[in-house]
C-alpha cells in the first residue's frame, strides 16, 4: 500500500533527456496538446509502455492465460478508447502511439470539440470547472475520457460559458427562422397567363 504521504513516480523519465531528437519531439508533443510540463507527457509514455508490455507478454503467454486476460486488455484498451472495441486485436496495441494517448485526454477532446479555442484555454476551463462529464463537473485536464463518455462532454450547468452557448444557440435560431420568412416574403410571385379575347 505505502505511506499516503510519500507517493510513487507514475512516469518514468527518459533515459538520455538531451537527445536533440528527442528534445524536439517533446516539445512538439507539448504545444500541440497544452501540456504543462514535460512530466505529463512522460506519464502517457509510460502508461502507453505499460500497455504494449502487457501485449508482449500475453502474445508470449501460453494459450490459456492468453485467451484469458487477452479479452480484459482489450476491453479496458476499448472503453477508454485507445482501440476499437471488439475489432483489435494485440497488435493494434501494439501499434499505439503516444499522440493515441493524448488525443484521449479530456483537455484535448475540449479543445477539438470546439468548447476552447486553443489547448490551452481547454487545460483553463477544466482547471476552473467549466467542463463536465455525465452532468459531473471535472477538474482534470489529463483524465483519459472513456469511448462511452464522449457524447456526454459539454459545459457544467452553473458555467458563465453553457449559458453563452445557450444564449448564442437561441440567437442562431431566431436568425434561422427570420431568414426562412424572409425567403418565403421574397419569393416571386408565379405570373397568371391572361386568356386573349375569343380564344
Amino acid at each position: 500500500m505505502g505511506d499516503p504521504k510519500k507517493s510513487r513516480k507514475r512516469y518514468t523519465p527518459p533515459r538520455n533527456p538531451w537527445r536533440s531528437d528527442q528534445l524536439s519531439q517533446e516539445l512538439f508533443l507539448l504545444g500541440s496538446y497544452g501540456l504543462r510540463n514535460k512530466r505529463e507527457l512522460w506519464r502517457a509514455q509510460t502508461q502507453l509502455s505499460n500497455f504494449r508490455k502487457q501485449a508482449r507478454h500475453l502474445l508470449a503467454a501460453p494459450g490459456e492465460v492468453r485467451g484469458r486476460e487477452e479479452p480484459k486488455l482489450l476491453t479496458h484498451l476499448g472503453k477508454i478508447g485507445l482501440i476499437q472495441l471488439g475489432e483489435s486485436t494485440l497488435d493494434d496495441v501494439l501499434s499505439l502511439t503516444v499522440e493515441n494517448v493524448q488525443e484521449r485526454r479530456l483537455q484535448t477532446l475540449v479543445w477539438k470539440r470546439g468548447l476552447a479555442k486553443s489547448p490551452y484555454q481547454a487545460r483553463q476551463l477544466i482547471s476552473h470547472g467549466h467542463i463536465a462529464l455525465n452532468q459531473r463537473r471535472m477538474t482534470i485536464p489529463s483524465y483519459l475520457v472513456g469511448a462511452s463518455e464522449e457524447g456526454s462532454l459539454s459545459y457544467s450547468s452553473g458555467s458563465k460559458f453553457s449559458r453563452m452557448a445557450q444564449a448564442s444557440a437561441a440567437n442562431a435560431e431566431i436568425a434561422a427562422e427570420m431568414k426562412v420568412e424572409e425567403q418565403a416574403s421574397e419569393a416571386p410571385v408565379a405570373p397568371t397567363v391572361e386568356s386573349a379575347p375569343g380564344a
